[in-house]
């Protein structure tokens, strides 16, 4: 599986390069604009790009939006359910990479403090 850590060397080596450092730049403001609190809060934002990372078989997305999610507030209980909702709209292969996110869920949330307990 393949972890935060490994996705966000990835992204910073990406975001060094002269040929991509203004496209990185210009990733991560559009992450941080489209995630900031507003009429939906950042953990049900996270939430969502989770399910959407399911979705997509983006494992190195589901790692980060994971932690992200239980960085803004969300609970164990609620990153389950966002990850039983891309079950539905995935079907059979969002199964496989749900499993991931339940795996980014237990690397997560116990040994970092996270809110890991049903709301």
């Amino acid at each position: 599986m393949v972890t935060k850590k490994d996705f966000e060397q990835g992204i910073g080596e990406l975001a060094r390069q002269p040929g991509t450092k203004a496209v990185m730049r210009a990733f991560t403001a559009l992450h941080e604009a489209a995630l900031a609190d507003g009429e939906l809060s950042r953990a049900t934002k996270e939430l969502l790009a989770l399910a959407i990372s399911i979705s997509t078989q983006c494992e190195g997305c589901i790692a980060w939006h994971v932690h992200g999610a239980l960085g803004a507030g969300a609970t164990a209980a609620q990153v389950e359910e966002a990850v039983g909702v891309s079950i539905l709209m995935g079907g059979g292969p969002a199964t496989y990479y749900a499993s991931k996110a339940l795996a980014a869920l237990r690397e997560n949330a116990p040994a970092n403090g996270h809110p890991a307990t049903a709301h």
